[in-house]
Parts: structure tokens; C-alpha cells; sequence
């Protein structure tokens, strides 16, 4: 994109209207100089805890002056980016900062605001916009919001939410410099040409005996965007992480030989995350022959000991149990805190954990209790086989299925639920009957209420897990539940959100947005697109897990060592038991070390 392109004022409108031509004199003064006078700038930006607005001090406890009149309490005052002198600006009357750029040869046109940090033409008298400019700012911010402890303690009492936020800035790729590309050319092998046409990493999975809930659940993960960038770049390096658990088992020799009791079991165990490593280095190392991955089920089996055997499991139970492995055994980070809503604690959180939002009201004075969970996937119920019903046809579905009819041949259940109308029923606000009355902190007694559930912070990938699998604890019986549920390939979540909620309960007129809420909102990351679905066939006790795969646009079934690619029509009539969503945009946060001007 050229500098022409990224240039433009202020005061344009995107949504269908016409931008205004850009500034000729910032377009002159980029086309001379570049973009390191702003950045240049960078060292120079300052963030107002109580505001969060950036402003240019070459010192904290600089006042500027106006060079021309020496007033400081102009409207506007402004520095020249070429010279740094500061003039101000009136704008219904006289401007010294003008005056200084019709003085000055050309190249002084450009100031910036020293109040606001924006950019500012003294010829045109109008505000300009450079992307570049901008940038900087934001790089200020982020650095701002990632102070020591003892400082962010004092500010974050003041800070608003937009300043909490999570910051984004636009992606750069890495370009490798001179010494860069010798490295990965000295160290580096090439792939070997694929002539199958499946897309790379795609593999078959040996079934290892009933192990078919393990091989669907390891598809779908092997190929969730964030998990396999991060594998696949070497962010954990099984060897290193070997070496060190096996430096750390020798420092604890001692202790447990003195134990009689058996030793140390738990540092016998293995790292889930090193056979999830060693799963991605064979599944993308071009071999087509299905892999086994044994060495992953003997380690799940070490953890979780009360699912060790030979029999079906439940592909969702492995799901979580896989995720608090992974979780429990990858190193943290001592300086973030381990919570796993904030999603920094491992890169298992890092990828799915999200926060729900449970508000509980009173149904006699209004009071609201509100509580926050995290959470690595949603557990949703199908909607009650009511034919015909509006719940069923949700306003909020964005497509129709094409492939009804070869999953409505149930003779069991023949209704059909949409993942928006569960959702709609997961978010719906619930009367809690008269045992599950709660104490209101207002009242002082105990009140029947209203529970409203929301999604506070979504995850990067976003799992949903439908119960088909009932339970009744009266009649001493499980079934499992076979009605057809219809899921969009692109999914809004925005509807879902607190926000959105809140705001349909409260208008315009409050948001209950706390000063303790722990995350902020992020509508803008709120659309999602389906890359994998893991489906169940049969009946409770003798039933099949197979996966399909999203990639390059194309559908793919993964049953076990088998893999064809599918229609997607075949995909929308499965029988959807976990489905995973990714975000359609995925946001890159500023490095936390600056790099230099």
C-alpha cells in the first residue's frame, strides 16, 4: 500500500461515505522523510493515568509554552514534527502555528497536538491521520498498561475500561534479515513434495482399541489455528522440557527414597504437552501412514488413572481432562497471575478459556448479584422437541441447512434444535424456583430470583459441547439423545456477550461495567468461523466418534486411520456433539519490548 493510500484526514467517514482528498503537505512530508519522525516521537509520548489519552512531554513535568506569545493556556497548542518549536492555535482566530509554518521553509507544515498526541496540518488548519503516526500511539498505550505491579496498583484504581482493553495494532509478518535467512538455511531441511493433494498435517490417527473418542478430539485440536501455530514454532520444545523434568526429578532423589511410601509418583508422570509436541511434529511431518499415538494415551492414562482402560470414554470428559493436563504440567509464567480466565496461565487457557457472567437478581427489590467463571468450553442443551415452535426457526440463524433429511430418520426424537436457539436458551433468564432461593444482600432475607448467564470475554477458539447424553437419576436410566441440531458455519457471538445482554436489559441508559470487572469486553473479535466437528454415531454404550476438518476451504472426515474428503452438505447432517469455532480475526497485541526507533 503506498503512503498516498495510508494517508487521509481526520475527518473522513468509512461507512458509505466519500473520503476527502488527503493532505498534499503530510503526503510531501512522508514522501521526504519517511515515517521515522514519528516514530521518533514514540520516546516522547506520554499516557494520563486518570484519562488515558496520550499526550508529547519531552519531560513528565514539562509545560509547554506557546514560542510566539508564551501562553500555556491556548485551546490548542502544537509541536512542529520538523523542529520541535511550540506555537498555538486558535481556531476562530489567530494561529502562531501557522504564522511558524509560512515562515519557516517547507518541511514545517506538520505539527502535533502536544495535549492529545494527533496530528495537525498549519497550513490546511485541519487535523491529518497517518496510520503510522498512530501506531506509535498505541505502542505508548500498550507500554503504559504493562508497568510494574507496585505502579499499575496506583493507576489501575483510575483507568477506564477502554484502557484495560486488550490493545491492537495491525500485523506485521517477520521478514528474516541477512543473518536470519543463513540460520534457517544452515538448519533447515525441505519438505519433501506432497503428491496426495490433502492438505499438509492432514493424517490418519490408528484406532488403538475403543480409542476413537481419543483420535477425533486430537484431530480437532491438531488443527485449532492458535494450538498448532504455537506447537509448530517450537514455543514447547519437548527435549528441553525432558531435560529440565529430569534435572528436577534428580534434585527430589533424595526426598523420595526417604519416602516409604512409594517415592514420588507424581514427577513419574509424563508431560501431556510433550506428546502433544511430538503429535504435531509427526502428523506434519508429510507422512501419509497413519499414526499411532500411543505414547499420548499412555500418558492421559498416568493422569487421569480413573479413565485408564480399554473401554469408550466420553470425547468431551477426555476434552477437559487433556486441557487440565496440559494445564498442570506446562511450566507458568511467575510474573502473570494463574488464574485461568485471564488466559495467560498456559497455552491451553491461552486458546480456549473464556469468562461466563452469572447475574442472579431479586426478583423483590432488584438487587443483582453478579459472579464470574472461567471456562474452556459451553455445555448447551438442545431446545425441547416443540414442533413448529419460534424458539426452533431462531431470528438469529444466518443460514439454512441442506442436509435435514438424512438425520431425521430418528424414530426416537424428530425435532430440530438450531446452535443459535440453544444459545438463545443459555443466555435466556431463568426463574429459580422456591428451594433454590438465594440471599439477598439487600433484602436481608431469602428471595425467589431471576439467573441470566452471559459470555463476559470470549476465547480465541470457542468449543461447544451439546448434551446428547441424558441421565435420570429417577428412573435409574441414561439415554442418549438423537435429535438433529442445525450449526452455522459462521457464527455472530456478539448477541451472547455481557454487553449486549446488559445492554438489552438496561437501553442506553446504564451499564452495570464495574470497576472490579475483571476483563474487558471484546465485541470487535465477536465473529467466528467452523473449522472441526466431532460427531457421535449409535447408541450410548456402542456408539463412534468421528471428526471433520475445515481446511483450505474444503471438508474432510477423519474416521480414525480413515480420511476422505466430504461434502459440506454431509457436514451439516452429522450429529454435532462438539463443535469448534475460531475467530474469524485474530488480533496481535504489541510486543512488550520496544524494538528501536
Amino acid at each position: 500500500m503506498s503512503s498516498m493510500a495510508k494517508i487521509t484526514r481526520t475527518s473522513q467517514q468509512i461507512n458509505g461515505h466519500i473520503l476527502p482528498h488527503p493532505c498534499p503537505h503530510l503526503a510531501e512530508f512522508r514522501a521526504k522523510n519517511g515515517s521515522k519522525p514519528f516514530r521518533a516521537l514514540q520516546d516522547c509520548l506520554r499516557v494520563k493515568p486518570p484519562g488515558g489519552r496520550a499526550s508529547i512531554r519531552r519531560d513528565p513535568k514539562e509545560l509547554p509554552r506557546c514560542g510566539a506569545c508564551g501562553e500555556s493556556a491556548r485551546p490548542r497548542l502544537y509541536a512542529c514534527i520538523t523542529c520541535a518549536a511550540v506555537h498555538c492555535h486558535v481556531p476562530s482566530g489567530p494561529s502562531h502555528a501557522a504564522a511558524h509554518a509560512y515562515s519557516m521553509p517547507p518541511g514545517h507544515e506538520i505539527a502535533v497536538d502536544v495535549d492529545r498526541a494527533e496530528l495537525f496540518c498549519c497550513v490546511c488548519r485541519d487535523q491529518v491521520y497517518d496510520r503510522d503516526f498512530d501506531a506509535a500511539v498505541v505502542l505508548a498505550q500498550t507500554a503504559a498498561s504493562t508497568l510494574t505491579s507496585s505502579d499499575t496498583s496506583a493507576i489501575q484504581q483510575y483507568a477506564p475500561e477502554n484502557l484495560r482493553k486488550r490493545r491492537r495494532i495491525d500485523y506485521k509478518p517477520w521478514i528474516p534479515d541477512l543473518r536470519e535467512k543463513y540460520l534457517v538455511e544452515k538448519n533447515s531441511s525441505p519438505l519433501n513434495g506432497d503428491v496426495s493433494g490433502l492438505p499438509w498435517g492432514l493424517r490418519g490417527l490408528n484406532n488403538l482399541g475403543n480409542t476413537c473418542f481419543m483420535n477425533s478430539v486430537l484431530q480437532a485440536l491438531l488443527h485449532t489455528p492458535p494450538l498448532r501455530n504455537y506447537f509448530l514454532s517450537d514455543r514447547h520444545n519437548r527435549y528441553f522440557c525432558q531435560k529440565k523434568s529430569n534435572a528436577d526429578n534428580t534434585s527430589k532423589k533424595t526426598a523420595a527414597n526417604n519416602n516409604e511410601s512409594g517415592g514420588n509418583k507424581s514427577a513419574a508422570r509424563m508431560c501431556l504437552a510433550c506428546d502433544m509436541d511430538a503429535a504435531f511434529s509427526a502428523v506434519f511431518s508429510g507422512d501419509r501412514t497413519p499414526y499411532s499415538p500411543a505414547k499420548f494415551l499412555y500418558s492421559w492414562w498416568q493422569y487421569a488413572a480413573n479413565l485408564a482402560s480399554y473401554e469408550q470414554q466420553d470425547a468431551h470428559e477426555f476434552f477437559i481432562s487433556m486441557l487440565d493436563g496440559i494445564h498442570e504440567k506446562v511450566d507458568k509464567d511467575p510474573r502473570k497471575p494463574e488464574s485461568q480466565g485471564n488466559g495467560d496461565c498456559c497455552v491451553a487457557h491461552r486458546v480456549f478459556s473464556g469468562i461466563l457472567r452469572s447475574d442472579v437478581m431479586c426478583m423483590a427489590c432488584g438487587f443483582t448479584s453478579t459472579t464470574y467463571d472461567p471456562c474452556v468450553d459451553i455445555s448447551l442443551d438442545l431446545e425441547p422437541n416443540q414442533g413448529g415452535s419460534a424458539k426452533t426457526m431462531s431470528t438469529k440463524s444466518s443460514y439454512s441447512c441442506n442436509g435435514e433429511a438424512d438425520c431425521m430418520n430418528s424414530s426416537q426424537n424428530c425435532g430440530v434444535s438450531t446452535l443459535m436457539g440453544c444459545l438463545d436458551r443459555f443466555t435466556r433468564p431463568e426463574r429459580l424456583g422456591s428451594d433454590q432461593k438465594f440471599f439477598c444482600q439487600q433484602c436481608q432475607v431469602r428471595q425467589e430470583s431471576l439467573k441470566q448467564m452471559s459470555i463476559r470475554k470470549l476465547p480465541l477458539v470457542s468449543c461447544f459441547h451439546i448434551k446428547r447424553f441424558e441421565h435420570s437419576s429417577v428412573r435409574k436410566m441414561s439415554r442418549k439423545v438423537d435429535r438433529y441440531l442445525q450449526f452455522p458455519f459462521s457464527l455472530d457471538m456478539a448477541p451472547y456477550l455481557s454487553s449486549s445482554i446488559l445492554r438489552s436489559r438496561f437501553g442506553n441508559r446504564i451499564l452495570p461495567f464495574g470497576g472490579n470487572d475483571p476483563v474487558a469486553s471484546n465485541e470487535l473479535c465477536s465473529e467466528f468461523e467452523l473449522f472441526a466437528v466431532v460427531t457421535h454415531t449409535g447408541k450410548l454404550d456402542a456408539g463412534h466418534y468421528v471428526t471433520y476438518l475445515r481446511l483450505s476451504n474444503q471438508w474432510y472426515k477423519c474416521d480414525d486411520a480413515w480420511i476422505t474428503q466430504v461434502n459440506e452438505n454431509i457436514v451439516r447432517a452429522a450429529q454435532g456433539y462438539m463443535m469448534f469455532y475460531v475467530q474469524k480475526m485474530l488480533f496481535y497485541k504489541a510486543s512488550e519490548k520496544r524494538g528501536p526507533a
